[in-house]
């Protein structure tokens, strides 16, 4: 080749390594967000990913280099076409395949899942690094050099392209239409390289494979790109609204047969209240509905960490007057909660993750309302000997925190309990625990924490009635045996395994496994 040719080679390698290890990165991210729906944003989902990302790239690369060593310099245009087909493929499988996966379980459902969705473009694109290498190198002599630059082109084209999802294309687009964005790219990608190698290696009939797999990818796009849509509950339940965010897929979805509104996130329920009157259903906020009355003084300021659909600051303002600062790490939650259940910010509507924005906060508050809970996994950042001493330098002297737990009571899965009790006991010298719904031993428990003075359920401003109700709710906690959590140790999402599990069998048993996915 001519000097001008071997640039024109290098410069073609360069561009598909990068393109395929941007892809690689796309499709592994990507991958958290198909199945989140279903089996939920937990640490079980990402390590399943992960695995898998990396079974089928040690896969692609040993068959990328034994097709390299035998196929002549041929074929790298047919694998790229063959990765862009199963990509297309994968918004079409998900609801099959996540509906099959099922039975298996929240860790097997999502280990088998992945490795069925993502386990055949990741392998292909595997192949891409190798073969490559054997186009670049025509010589003993510069393979570590030609190996080296494969590599760290390939490696350039993940940091791209994980940026570009992240930053750019995510906050625009849904996971759909970037996985198809992306099948179709892989498409281009292999037909330009088809001419190629027709062209430039005489090979005949290279094209001819890469044409066809691109027409059953054309033909199958009107299907793929429906996949997914016009599910909407079907009688019992009406899909009101639906966003795709960063964090999670945000919904809105009416029972009317039971006058019941519910906003959810992924699999996870988190707000709910009546469809005539906009009144919360949920249990555990009619305890956080009466912490201002157990105050020593008057609060007027208060911090609700985790939006929900809003019903706790609009409780806070009616009844007590208090302005009330919110913070929400997902824009569509928040967006939800001001157009279907009436949420009204009375103080700061802050959008961010609470770890950073927290330092940035100005007390002191007198009651500060920690409510991140989610089905499938826990927040296990916002529940850390570091964070509770944050919430404490907010909080004024008098302040109560309070903190919704979802977990199980009793037994060894109440391991979780005991840890989050000790957690806080480390930071606040005084709480008190409260069980939503006595009895049952899945619950949500309310810690409240002090710095000075303890709860006092005699408390002037309570009717009667309240106060033996709250006393009906006083939930004891053996805490010795609970792992204190920290930023550098924090077990808190393996505590919380059977919890994660549970929570998905009641949403699956109440929804249908239909209407979580996607």
């Amino acid at each position: 080749m001519t000097n001008t040719t071997q640039l024109f080679h290098r410069t073609g390698l360069f561009i598909t390594v990068f393109t395929t290890g941007a892809s690689v990165m796309v499709i592994e991210l990507l991958g958290t967000r198909m199945i989140a729906p279903f089996y939920g944003a937990s640490l079980y989902v990402w390590s399943s990913l992960i695995s898998v990302t990396m079974i089928a790239l040690s896969v692609g690369y040993y068959m990328g280099g034994r097709w390299a060593d035998t196929s002549k310099r041929t074929g790298l245009s047919l694998i790229i076409a063959l990765a862009a087909i199963f990509t297309l493929l994968i918004p079409l499988m998900t609801r099959t395949v996540l509906l099959a996966t099922d039975p298996l379980g929240l860790r097997g459902g999502a280990f088998v899942s992945a490795l069925i969705l993502f386990s055949p473009s990741l392998t292909l694109l595997g192949m891409v690094g190798p073969f490559a290498i054997k186009l670049a190198t025509s010589q003993l002599e510069g393979v570590g050099n030609n190996v080296g630059s494969i590599y760290a082109v390939s490696t350039l084209g993940s940091v791209v392209g994980t940026l570009v999802l992240g930053f750019f294309l995510f906050p625009l687009l849904g996971s759909r239409q970037i996985l198809i964005g992306t099948g179709i790219l892989l498409l281009v990608l292999a037909l330009a390289i088809a001419v190629y190698e027709q062209k430039k290696l005489h090979i005949p009939v290279a094209i001819m494979p890469s044409i066809v797999l691109a027409l059953i990818g054309l033909a199958l796009l009107p299907k793929i790109i429906g996949a997914g849509h016009g599910y909407t509950g079907g009688n019992q339940f009406q899909v009101q609204s639906e966003r795709e965010s960063l964090y999670g897929w945000v919904r809105v979805i009416d029972q009317k047969a039971r006058d019941l509104r519910l906003l959810t996130s992924d699999a996870s329920t988190i707000g709910a209240s009546s469809i005539s009157d906009g009144q919360s259903r949920l249990s555990y906020q009619d305890i956080v509905g009466l912490i201002p009355a157990l105050a020593p003084k008057k609060m007027t300021r208060a911090l609700i960490i985790g939006l929900g659909a809003g019903h706790m600051a609009k409780v806070l303002h009616d009844r007590y007057g208090i302005v009330t600062d919110t913070l929400e790490i997902d824009p569509a939650v928040a967006q939800a909660a001001r157009d279907y259940f009436g949420y009204q910010p009375t103080g700061k509507a802050i959008v961010g993750d609470a770890r950073y924005e927290i330092r940035h906060l100005t007390g002191p508050y007198d009651l500060i309302i920690h409510d991140c809970f989610t089905g499938g996994s826990e927040p296990s950042h916002l529940l850390t000997v570091e964070t509770l001493a944050q919430l404490h330098g907010l909080l004024s002297e008098q302040g109560i925190l309070a903190l919704n737990f979802v977990a199980f009571a009793h037994g060894e899965h109440a391991n979780a309990l005991a840890a989050v009790s000790k957690t806080i006991a480390e930071v606040f010298p005084l709480q008190s625990v409260f069980i939503s719904e006595p009895g049952r031993d899945f619950n949500d428990f309310i810690f409240l924490a002090t710095k000075t003075q303890p709860i006092d359920l005699d408390a002037k401003a309570l009717l009667p009635s309240q106060s033996a109700w709250l006393k009906e709710r006083v939930f004891p906690v053996d805490n010795r045996n609970g792992v204190l959590l920290t930023d550098n140790l924090n077990p808190l999402e393996h505590l919380q395994t059977a919890k994660a599990e549970h929570y998905r069998h009641v949403i699956v048993d109440w929804f249908g496994p239909e209407l979580l996915v996607r």
